[in-house]
């Protein structure tokens, strides 16, 4: 799931996952991050779930997935759009 929060020059997008769905460690890769596993790895919140917040130009478009434990790749079914195994995110 993604939560937005718009701000005056970037949104802050926010990945949050179940805590143990899927299991172990996850990272969110995309082109705002060069596709570097481990700089945006959700961290538990208090409501059990695990979240990571990126910040994003407004008005942008980006690619990203997730990397789970075992090379197990996935995609963010709420970005809306999809470009092959890479999920769409708009700004």
């Amino acid at each position: 799931m993604l939560e937005r929060e718009p701000r005056e020059e970037r949104t802050e997008v926010t990945f949050v996952l179940p805590a143990d769905t899927p299991p172990g460690p996850v990272s969110v890769v995309g082109d705002f991050n060069d596709r570097q596993p481990g700089i945006h790895t959700p961290a538990p919140r208090e409501d059990g779930e695990r979240a990571v917040t990126v910040r994003l130009p407004n008005e942008s478009t980006h690619s990203c997935r997730y990397l789970a434990a075992g090379d197990y790749w996935f995609s963010e079914p709420s970005a809306g759009d999809q470009d092959g195994p890479d999920s769409r995110l708009h700004t």
